[in-house]
């Protein structure tokens, strides 16, 4: 979850896309009513060749994919291995930790309690009156502080916790959520006034995973299962824990060079980067939130079209969701020992791919996107851009 790395998908996966000059209208970018038809053998065999090609460049255990179109998943394929040591295939039915792309999952929810007129995106956060009041100090602040509003933690123009390394998300691993938020807000003045700077900020999102905890008096994760999951018939998705024997059934092992992947708090990390994931439950989730016809989402569409425009300082990220002018929308998500990427297409299909490894200093992320969009091209018909 590294600003560079981030910032390099986004532009792999602008240039996976139509170069339009403008955005164009959800009327227009509906997908065709009628079913698409899944790979043909042939078309699978042509598929598997170029996830073998991809892992064999960088050395990755195990990748999973899945498209989907309609409503439908058209496709959903594993390969290589969840567990060196217990040589253990990959399934479409593993889980893995999805990063930053659980970032989406926590835009959705506060977009849901937005519309049952919860909350607004105009709402102050911390201090007197605001959505946190001083539940976890002050005032006095740091200027700008009690001026943060709801949308500018989901546009990443808060002011200041950007990830780099003095990301409050990867310091004090003896702290939980509500000490760490103390002590960052007495400890970490901003860097520019609210609203005027794009910095990516997990630490915002942390923040995010609170409010809806203090709106719903639930646990975040409870809260996110049951409302906004369930409603995408996805069931299985919870938060990572930390270690390896904290995986939870079904969820692969995780392998980098150079840093441990189970040398970090995932589980606080919960709703900038803690779930964990099939590559069909993403799928399910995105398609119940993309704009299209089929199948019914769980938004409506205003509140999708508000959820998915980005500001005019920062065009290229929304809330939660990064945007292009094809009208793209996508995340992606690193670890130590994972690599992610989630894509709802202009053209009508969502997709999914994540592997059990990271390969830093590398062209790893790009090349996953990439490996989606040329994967989907296989089948001629489904008029992948």
């Amino acid at each position: 979850m590294q600003i560079g790395r981030r910032n390099f998908v986004k532009l792999a996966a602008s240039a996976g896309a139509l170069p339009l000059l403008s955005r164009p209208s959800r009327a227009q970018l509906a997908p065709n009513p009628s079913s698409v038809r899944p790979p043909s053998p042939a078309e699978r065999a042509a598929m598997a060749r170029l996830a073998q090609a991809f892992m064999g460049k960088f050395d990755v255990p195990g990748l999973s994919v899945a498209i989907g179109y309609a409503g439908a998943i058209v496709h959903q394929a594993a390969y290589g291995l969840a567990d060196l040591e217990q040589n253990e295939a990959a399934t479409p039915h593993h889980l893995f930790r999805i990063a930053s792309i659980s970032k989406m999952i926590t835009s959705v929810t506060l977009f849901r309690l937005i519309e049952e007129n919860r909350v607004k995106l105009t709402d102050r956060v911390f201090g007197p009156g605001a959505l946190l009041g001083t539940d976890y100090g002050g005032p006095p602040y740091s200027p700008g502080i009690d001026q943060i509003t709801l949308e500018h933690l989901l546009t990443h123009t808060g002011g200041g916790w950007t990830n780099d390394n003095r990301d409050p998300m990867f310091s004090h691993p003896h702290m939980d959520h509500a000490q760490l938020i103390s002590w960052t807000l007495a400890n970490r003045p901003l860097d520019h006034p609210p609203g005027q700077h794009y910095a990516y900020s997990n630490f915002g999102y942390c923040v995010l995973g609170r409010v809806i905890e203090k709106l719903t008096g639930r646990r975040y994760d409870e809260h996110v299962r049951s409302e906004v999951l369930a409603r995408c018939g996805v069931t299985d998705m919870t938060i990572a824990g930390n270690t390896r024997e904290q995986r939870q059934p079904g969820e692969v092992a995780y392998y980098s060079r150079g840093e441990s992947p189970y040398g970090i708090d995932v589980r606080r990390m919960d709703s900038h980067g803690g779930w964990i994931a099939t590559p069909t439950d993403l799928v399910q989730f995105l398609m119940h939130v993309d704009g299209y016809a089929r199948p019914t989402n769980i938004l409506r569409p205003h509140t999708i079209q508000t959820m998915t425009t980005a500001p005019s300082y920062s065009p290229d990220y929304a809330k939660g969701f990064c945007i292009n002018r094809s009208d793209n929308w996508w995340h992606n998500g690193s670890l130590p020992g994972t690599s992610t990427i989630a894509v709802r297409t202009h053209g009508g299909f969502c997709w999914s791919a994540f592997t059990n490894t990271r390969r830093q200093n590398t062209s790893m992320d790009s090349e996953l996107d990439q490996l989606n969009w040329t994967m989907a091209r296989q089948v001629g018909e489904w008029r992948v851009a």
